[in-house]
């Protein structure tokens, strides 16, 4: 952060230069605040000079006569004042009464609310500052009707899955394409490895403390100008900016606890012990043979989540500051965030600094640039399906076994104590790996605008998202894959790899806006993109280590694998929009994209995506006007749209047959790595939307909803090829799936006196169905599963996520064995037997949020809900296996077994070896629903007696927790998770997941003189 201080200082130092003038006192208030509205900036027009109203809304400002005062705060009318030499100025600002004149940015030009055809979503970073989140993606959820937001795990830096309207892709990416100042970012997973399924994310790289403003583009229309990438979805970003104002320094600190929402009920070691003889004997076998012996085998009772998991500390901080003149502005920002992961040496830490910049050259020609630069350390650990993972092997492993020997060091393969495979000690898998990745982003532009006339403009920019990737890994002698692995040595593992993923953007748009007369009202857009993506991996690999305090390859005894590997791809695309709206009350918008993607062949390399919307501002109307009802609804516009957008992203060159390095009795060449398919096209989505936006009372209700049919063909997947071939699969358009939809929004202010309480709603349901596959083999996906060819199933009729297995019907009463179905009725239970069982995806999903200020306080209430979702509880197969095998702990649910003829249960007896007990069926199934109370926050601002001691404009100190309570019927630790971060065909699956975390923090914003 020192890097920030000189150009902090002169701020400051800019801050102290004021003009010759005399003093001005007074006092701005409002129709809401009459006694005083805070945080108002007052400014002498055309200079440097001005103040921030304190928390009674006063303020002090020095101005020659003649000067004009600028009042502006957001929600408000901007208003001038002249000053012909006052000693007293008092202000009452008017507020707006409506949200419908809002700029909203729509990508490559921005439009009033109020005149949007197509479906935009408006999230204002301010109404996540409390939060402790991470990433920028978590700032989406439950905040916008259509946007399903998952975070796959409680790992701190960890992936999250956004989905906007449903999945309109099985193998490619279902991520939104997210646009930040202009430059698509990289999401997903940066690194090279996955640790169970659960991956980093690219999106934690960025401050949410530095982001004004999110944009969800939902459909065709406003997605237009986005068309090959935008089948998912386009959230644009912008950073904060600088506005015309004296400098505003701002310090905003936030320290709290993390801790896991929820433990599982596991046994302890006496139950496990009663559980396990239990199963042997009624295997026919001698428990006492096997070791299983009271008061001895369960003479240690280690609750093994206790061990691994922790209170973990958060912390971040952040110093910014903003301001400027008629000619330039700047925004300068410096952040810190520090959080422990509640597994023990898990942690998450990020050093970001921001620096946007605009200045006037002269009246034609603005030029800016936009800067955004972080480094991160996550130091992660094994999770998930792992079987030395932390989590994993805490919530699996035996209580008779203990972390610590009798002297405190970690129990490892090298002491009597260490109980093996599948029991790795949880302690030391936590403790003794090296899994630290370094990555280090650098997004920015430089742009530039020139006013060729009063209505025409042109605007340039080249950008860049640059991030790199270092991975350093190693596992001791006293792990699990460092000391037990044959394949190793046992003497220490290493491996230490690199990334670089670089995306160059260039584009420019020509803008032009007509109005003739007070009827007609034209704009159009034409422009031109060209983008550039490249990447560059390597990796080394070493074993057989001296000691475990030589830990980097250089001392690995056996250096003998490595591999580097280089990939690029690019995109050329033109676009163009007209958009035409007469006396404010007809408006259409036609869009056009053309876009030619090297990841396909020649002849079906570019891609065509039109579309079109049309609005009738119904309240515009004389027969309306003339209306009782015009007294009520102050703007009613009815909204249709149709277009075209598509998916491109697949991995590089699979329209070419490629050829990889191969060794052949110690010679080397080369084989057939992947056959090649040049017929391979894009993935196109036909998007219907119509939609009604009301505005009711004056502005306190609006309400906006939709209805919206998509319909994917061409979908790109890789289709199963026959492995006598020497391959297995072969990308492919060979599938096609619609998405249709309802969504509803409602802002209303229900109050709005000294209390202001307002209350935001959204609700959204999809529906989706696979429509046709060219095979009609079935494709399993997913994990495999006992008795099963897999946990999830892609078939026609059904929806992405649906889950295959038997049919559980129950216990028998006399015998304790599972009951299934047998759908075919050949007396046998196999894998012919396995149906559909359910799916994960919701049938409705929401959030509500309430804010109220009263006062100095200010209070922040979100729930969000997801309702009708089924949850794979695959880890259930481990914790309730009916003696398949008695190598893993137990649930307290193995407690209601079967264990005497009569006994009425769902969980069959315990049997050692017993399989068909244990089959993957609908017995695992459970559901999803929740009701998820995800945020709350409250504030309260300083008086200004205690500020102005403490030179300070303002101060406000607030308390926040996230996900404080949850209700749901899911006997799981959380019904948030998803173990396959990202997948869409097998999500809703939790296999040893991490739970989500509760973090209850403190925390002030404060603006310094």
């Amino acid at each position: 952060m020192l890097r920030f201080l000189p150009g902090l200082l002169f701020i400051l130092l800019s801050s102290l230069t004021f003009a010759q003038g005399q003093l001005v006192t007074g006092q701005v208030t409002s129709a809401t605040e009459p006694n005083g509205l805070p945080g108002v900036n007052v400014v002498v027009k055309g200079t440097s000079v001005g103040a921030i109203t304190d928390i009674e809304g006063r303020y002090t400002v020095q101005a020659p006569a003649g000067a004009i005062l600028v009042f502006s705060f957001v929600g408000y009318q901007t208003q001038e004042f002249t000053f012909n030499g006052q000693t007293t100025v008092n202000i009452t600002l008017v507020e707006e009464s409506t949200e419908l004149d809002e700029v909203i940015v729509t990508g490559y030009s921005s439009v009033q609310r109020r005149d949007i055809t197509g479906v935009v979503s408006s999230i204002k970073g301010d109404a996540v500052k409390d939060l402790s989140i991470n990433g920028i993606d978590q700032a989406l959820q439950g905040q916008a009707p259509g946007v399903q937001v998952v975070q796959s795990s409680g790992t701190p830096g960890g992936g999250v899955a956004v989905r906007i309207r449903g999945s309109t892709s099985i193998n490619a990416s279902n991520r939104p394409l997210y646009i930040i100042d202009g430059v698509p970012v990289q999401v997903g997973a940066l690194s090279q490895r996955d640790f169970g399924g659960q991956d980093d994310n690219a999106l934690a790289l960025v401050n949410p403390g530095d982001i004004e403003s999110y944009q969800i583009l939902s459909d065709a229309s406003a997605k237009a100008m986005y068309g090959s990438r935008a089948a998912n979805g386009v959230v644009i970003i912008t950073t904060k900016r600088g506005k015309s104002s004296k400098a505003a320094i701002t310090v905003d600190v936030q320290r709290g606890m993390v801790d896991i929402v929820k433990k599982l009920d596991l046994l302890n070691s006496t139950q496990l012990l009663e559980l396990q003889r239990e199963a042997v004997r009624n295997a026919g076998k001698n428990p006492d043979g096997l070791g299983l012996i009271p008061g001895v085998t369960d003479a240690v009772n280690t609750n093994w989540q206790d061990a691994v998991l922790r209170t973990g500390i958060m912390q971040q901080y952040q110093l910014s500051a903003s301001g400027g003149d008629d000619v330039t502005t700047y925004y300068i920002s410096g952040s810190y965030r520090d959080e422990e992961g509640v597994q023990l040496n898990n942690r998450f830490q990020r050093l970001a600094g921001v620096l946007n910049l605009e200045r006037k050259l002269n009246s034609k020609l603005t030029v800016g640039t936009n800067l955004n630069l972080s480094h991160t350390l996550n130091k992660r650990v094994k999770g998930d399906n792992f079987l030395d993972g932390v989590y994993s092997g805490a919530v699996k492993s035996m209580p008779y076994y203990t972390p610590y020997d009798e002297n405190g060091r970690i129990v490892g393969p090298s002491s009597s104590l260490y109980a093996g495979f599948p029991n790795f000690n949880p302690v030391g898998q936590a403790l003794l790996p090296r899994f630290d990745a370094f990555t280090t982003k650098l997004l920015g532009n430089v742009n530039a605008r020139y006013q060729i006339s009063d209505n025409l403009f042109v605007r340039a920019q080249a950008g860049i998202d640059y991030n790199e990737v270092l991975e350093d890994q190693y596992e001791s002698t006293q792990t699990a894959i460092g000391g037990v692995l044959e394949s190793v040595g046992g003497k220490g593992y290493g491996v230490y790899s690199t990334t670089n993923n670089g995306s160059f953007i260039v584009n420019a748009t020509l803008n032009y806006s007509k109005a003739i007369g007070d009827k007609h009202h034209f704009s159009g857009l034409l422009g031109t993109e060209m983008i550039r993506q490249n990447s560059r991996s390597s990796s080394v690999q070493g074993r057989i280590f001296p000691s475990d305090d030589f830990t980097y390859i250089t001392s690995a005894g056996i250096v003998d694998q490595g591999s580097s590997f280089k990939a690029q791809n690019g995109l050329f695309s033109v676009f163009g929009e007209v958009k035409y709206d007469y006396l404010d009350k007809y408006l259409v918008s036609i869009g056009m994209r053309t876009d030619g993607s090297s990841r396909f062949g020649p002849g079906n390399r570019f891609g065509y995506f039109p579309s079109m919307s049309a609005g009738w501002r119904i309240s515009e109307e004389s027969f309306f006007k003339s209306s009782s009802v015009s007294s009520v609804i102050n703007d009613l516009k009815l909204r249709a749209s149709f277009g075209f957008t598509g998916n491109e992203r697949i991995p590089n060159y699979q329209f070419l047959g490629t050829w990889a390095a191969a060794t052949y009795n110690g010679n080397s060449g080369v084989s057939p790595e992947k056959i090649g398919n040049p017929n391979l096209k894009w993935e196109s989505t036909r998007e219907i939307n119509t939609g009604l936006d009301v505005s009711l009372l004056d502005g306190r209700i609006q309400l906006t909803t939709n209805a919206y049919y998509n319909k994917t063909t061409d979908l790109l997947f890789a289709r199963p090829y026959p492995s006598t071939t020497g391959f297995t699969s072969v990308f492919d358009n060979i599938a096609e799936l619609e998405n249709k939809g309802l969504e509803l929004g409602i802002t209303s202010v229900n109050i709005d006196k000294q209390l202001k309480w307002t209350t935001t709603v959204n609700l959204s349901k999809n529906m989706n169905k696979i429509l046709f596959l060219a095979d009609s083999i079935p494709v399993y996906t997913g994990y495999q599963a006992n008795g099963v060819d897999g946990t999830n199933v892609l078939k026609v009729g059904e929806p992405l996520g649906t889950f295959t297995g038997l049919r559980f019907l129950g216990v028998d009463p006399g015998t304790g064995d599972a009951i299934y179905d047998d759908v075919n009725k050949d007396g046998k239970i196999t894998n012919a037997d396995a149906v559909v069982i359910g799916n994960a995806q919701p049938k409705l999903i929401g959030g509500i949020t309430n804010k109220l200020t009263y006062g100095r306080f200010d209070l922040n209430i979100f729930f969000q809900f997801s309702l009708g979702n089924k949850i794979l509880n695959f880890s259930k197969e481990t914790f309730v296996n009916a003696g398949q095998d008695i190598q893993n702990n137990q649930s307290v649910a193995a407690l209601r077994r079967w264990q005497k003829p009569g006994d009425i249960t769902d969980v069959p007896r315990y049997e050692l070896g017993n399989t068909f007990n244990n089959l993957h069926s609908s017995r695992f199934l459970e559901d999803g629903s929740y009701l998820r109370l995800k945020s709350v926050s409250i504030g309260y601002n300083l008086p200004t007696r205690i500020t102005s001691r403490l030179k300070m404009d303002r101060l406000r100190i607030f308390a926040s927790a996230t996900n404080l309570w949850t209700y749901t019927k899911y006997s799981g630790a959380d019904p948030e998770v998803s173990t396959l971060d990202g997948s869409t065909t097998s999500q809703g699956i939790d296999f040893f997941t991490l739970p989500q975390v509760r973090t209850i923090s403190v925390g002030l914003n404060a603006a310094l003189k």
